[in-house]
Parts: structure tokens; sequence; C-alpha cells
């Protein structure tokens, strides 16, 4: 398993697009253009998502893989959650987090700006 997937497979959700706004930092955003939200930050052996939506309900990533789930910095707060690429999450795990984090972030987009599913 590799970031390449977890990157691709953040890239092909309706309306995602990349972006790099710190160098050498890609994100997947969506909405458009400057008002674009980030959902997943994709390191090159981890993905930070959206991993709850309080950081109680995050911090059950930390229970369930104490070695490879870690709080954001600076934005764990708000239940954001590193998740390590090629450790012991599954591959599908994975993926559905960053499904997740995704969905929790067009529903907060204003309808105007939601991609079409």
């Amino acid at each position: 398993m590799s970031a390449d997937a977890v990157r691709e497979h953040a890239l092909s959700l309706p309306g995602a697009w990349p972006d790099e706004p710190w160098e050498g930092d890609l994100v997947a955003k969506v909405g458009p253009g400057e008002r674009g939200k980030i959902f997943a930050f994709l390191g090159g052996t981890s993905v930070g998502v959206k991993a709850g939506s309080t950081r109680e309900e995050a911090d059950e990533w930390l229970t369930r893989y104490p070695d490879d789930a870690a709080v954001m910095a600076y934005i764990g707060r708000n239940g954001w959650n590193t998740l390590t690429v090629g450790g012991a999450i599954p591959l599908d795990e994975l993926l559905e987090a960053v499904d997740d984090s995704y969905e929790a972030i067009v529903a907060k987009l204003p309808k105007k700006h939601r991609p079409q599913t």
C-alpha cells in the first residue's frame, strides 16, 4: 500500500482538486478556487483527515491504532488526525477515513459550492 493510492483516491472524489498552499505540502481540496476547503493532507507516508466531529470521536483512531494515528498539530483539537500509510491501518479503513473527511467538509460548504454527485 502506498501514499500514491491514497492520494489518487482522494483526488478522484467529485470536485476534488490538488493544491499546495505551503511549499512541499500537497492537500486535497473541494469547492471552488479560493473558497475551496481542505479535506485531506497528502503526505508521503501519511494522510491527515477530519477524523471526527469532535476530538473525543477522533480519539477512537488513537485508541485503535496507537502507533499509526496521531492528533494533527494545530488543528487536532477540531477532530483532525494524521494516519500512517503502510502501517497497521488497513487500506480500506484509510480510504474510508478520506471519504468521511471529504463528506464532513462537503457538508459544510454552501449548497451552491457542493460538487454534483
